[in-house]
């Protein structure tokens, strides 16, 4: 798979190299949209396909791996990105490329990282809450892979909250950690994991975020859409729908676990149910 990303990756920037003429005709109904194998991206990717569809343009939705997609948005090729994160995560890539790409603005500004418990452990509120519960939540927090941003940080917040000796952050894969958050929401146990916004999980389960009045978990980064260059002039249309489109937390949460509940391969049609479903959002941007 890799092999194949990598070759995709290549054609694609390969086809975009000294960027991409106006478009005129039947041509300019074709967009190539890339994404990442984001839940909130694969989302809004899927959403964005079925809505220029249905007004008749042709969508490419690649998946790759972030750098591809950056170096192609430079060359012409993809045309559209809708998951840039910024300022920090994407912040290597963007002082890169920034210069030879179009920012259509923000369409999501929580994006966060979290420490989160189930609604019913109402004594716990903030990360400071957890002082003293080591013994009753087992001394662990279930986290995800031992290599992502979200468990650097995490294990950089606890010694701000004294919490190092008390508990211990266990990695394994965001897999592992929701399924060992559904079974304790389902025989309603307690239980502390690493998540972050936008992620289906909270509309899902019953859980909260835990305050963090010291900042240990870094402040919020914004969702961008982001296209080639010149992408506004070729594009107009779907300029202005990227440059309206805004979801908060709850919309995000909801279309993300429609496409995740749906079986591999109807991502479409699970966009096309959402999308039916949400009328008002969909006409505040697309009307």
């Amino acid at each position: 798979m890799a092999i194949l990303a990598a070759l995709a990756a290549l054609v694609m920037v390969a086809a975009g190299c000294g960027g991409r003429e106006a478009q005129t005709g039947q041509e300019a109904k074709q967009i190539n949209i890339g994404y990442i194998a984001w839940d909130e991206d694969i989302a809004v990717t899927y959403l964005y396909k079925e809505l220029l569809e249905r007004r008749g343009y042709k969508v490419n939705a690649t998946e790759l791996e972030p750098g591809p997609i950056y170096a192609g948005l430079a060359q012409g090729n993809p045309d559209l990105f809708l998951d840039a994160w910024l300022p920090a995560t994407h912040e290597d890539y963007w002082n890169r490329y920034g210069p030879k790409l179009e920012d259509l603005g923000i369409w999501y500004d929580q994006a966060t990282l979290n420490i989160a418990v189930p609604n019913y452990m109402t004594d716990v509120n903030s990360i400071a809450d957890l002082k003293g519960k080591g013994g009753e939540l087992g001394g662990t927090i279930t986290g995800i892979d031992p290599g992502a941003g979200l468990t650097r940080t995490t294990k950089e917040a606890l010694p701000k909250y004294g919490l190092e000796g008390e508990f211990q952050l266990q990695t394994s894969s965001t897999t592992a950690m929701l399924a060992a958050l559904q079974k304790a929401t389902d025989e309603q146990k307690p239980i502390v994991v690493t998540l972050w916004h936008p992620h289906w999980a909270y509309a899902r389960y019953p859980i909260k975020d835990l305050q963090d009045p010291m900042g240990a978990m870094g402040t919020a980064e914004q969702i961008h859409g982001v296209g080639r260059q010149n992408f506004s002039q070729d594009f107009p249309e779907v300029a202005d729908m990227v440059k309206k489109f805004k979801l908060n937390d709850q919309q995000l949460a909801s279309l993300e676990n429609e496409i995740n509940s749906a079986a591999k391969g109807q991502e479409q049609a699970a966009a096309k149910k959402w999308a039916d479903a949400n009328p008002d959002v969909i006409k505040s941007f697309a009307g």
